[in-house]
């Protein structure tokens, strides 16, 4: 690994985190920064803003929580607002479960 390789990423945290809930959307908080290298007060931060950002969902499931994904919302920046969050999904993971996250349930 070079030097200039932790100094930026393709990706930020947020899109990370929706990514690893795309995979599973039964993920819990601590699997969640697990798997993206983040604190877990982090991914609760961050699910919180996807939340807030229409994004997601969180439904209860007994004592645990699950995740439903809004995926007609587009992207924020203004040059890719006309891509769908189910085109970053597309890309970071193709063939990304789709039969609980469908646009319907936002």
């Amino acid at each position: 690994m070079n030097e200039q390789a932790g100094k930026w990423a393709f990706l930020t945290n947020h899109a990370r985190v929706l990514v690893v809930i795309a995979r599973d959307p039964g993920s819990r908080l601590r699997d969640i920064a697990a798997a993206c290298d983040i604190t877990e007060r982090t991914a609760q931060n961050i699910v919180n803003d996807l939340e807030e950002g229409g994004y997601l969902r969180r439904e209860r499931d007994g004592r645990r929580t699950r995740y439903r994904l809004c995926l007609d919302g587009t992207l924020r920046h203004p040059a890719e607002a006309h891509v769908p969050v189910s085109g970053l999904l597309d890309i970071c993971g193709g063939d990304l479960p789709r039969h609980e996250n469908g646009p319907s349930g936002c």
